[in-house]
């Protein structure tokens, strides 16, 4: 049996054909997205139809949520209807201030800082 034919067998029988087709949209996301856009996120997770997309600024998760009805049509063209259910995108990770050189014990953080 050739690899490619044992491979092939061996993601049908364990049902990954969507997880598999979903890690190579992975691979071409400035593909899909286009290079500007890829530029400041990146596909994260996928689980269930849900992919998560995690971006660098909270401006550009702002434009990804308005885009996000048409990268779901576009990776279910690609891999097939019903594949990608609802994209949830996320912002850029804040920074801890509960330890460091400026942290106060007791207070409430820096608010409004971090969008």
């Amino acid at each position: 049996m050739l690899l490619d034919a044992a491979v092939e067998r061996l993601v049908t029988d364990n049902g990954w054909t969507a997880d598999v087709a979903v890690r190579a949209v992975f691979a071409r996301w400035p593909e899909i997205v286009g290079s500007d856009v890829a530029a400041h996120c990146s596909p994260e997770s996928y689980r269930d139809g849900h992919l998560t997309i995690r971006t660098d600024s909270t401006a550009w998760a702002t434009q990804l949520r308005l885009l996000a009805p048409n990268v779901v049509r576009r990776m279910n063209k690609d891999l097939g209807d019903g594949t990608v259910l609802r994209i949830d995108v996320q912002g850029p990770e804040a920074p801890s201030w509960r330890r460091g050189p400026r942290s106060v014990r007791g207070a409430r953080g820096p608010r409004d800082t971090y969008g």
